[in-house]
């Protein structure tokens, strides 16, 4: 099953956000974006029409949910506060960036707005997530494990020793 199904992504969306989000994917398509941005930016928009049709407390959200060139900023910012209660920082940064690609086609390649509601929309801040160092007498205990002459313990060991001493990610040393 492919990852991108434009029409589970569109279902409960008015007639013109699902317009608009079809020609967006075509664009996007002809641009030859990967299938996974291509998702991630399309269900950012997707989830700003239901949020503005099934949660927004603003009262003049019903229009900008059938027609996404009525969205404000307000509408923005109450759904990227929306996604950090629910969700994450981190998801309402992705939302945001996916979202400044949609309002940027709507205004620059459609036309279709005169201003993006998105311009003076600051990103959310992600808190950044500190990751424990290893205790010493822990890696002592890895190197234990990998005790003997056979080729797999010398591997192991060596390895070990190798991100212990240089700090290099597991990429690093994988691609070595």
């Amino acid at each position: 099953m492919p990852l991108l199904d434009l029409h589970k992504l569109t279902a409960g969306l008015s007639r013109g956000w699902a317009g608009f989000l079809r020609d967006w994917d075509r664009s996007l398509r002809a641009g030859n974006y990967p299938q996974t941005t291509r998702y991630n930016y399309l269900l950012a928009a997707a989830q700003l029409g239901r949020y503005l049709g099934e949660h927004s407390p603003d009262p003049d959200a019903a229009e900008a949910a059938d027609d996404p060139c009525l969205v404000t900023r307000a509408h923005v910012e109450a759904f990227q506060a929306w996604m950090i209660e629910t969700r994450s920082a981190s998801t309402a940064l992705n939302k945001h960036k996916g979202l400044q690609q949609f309002f940027k086609w709507l205004l620059v390649d459609e036309q279709a707005i005169d201003r993006s509601p998105m311009e003076r929309v600051r990103q959310p801040k992600t808190p950044r997530k500190l990751i424990p160092v290893m205790r010493d007498e822990d890696t002592g205990k890895l190197l234990d494990a990998c005790k003997g002459k056979g080729f797999t313990n010398l591997r192991d060991e060596a390895l070990i020793r190798l991100y212990c001493n240089t700090g290099a990610r597991l990429s690093e040393v994988g691609n070595l």
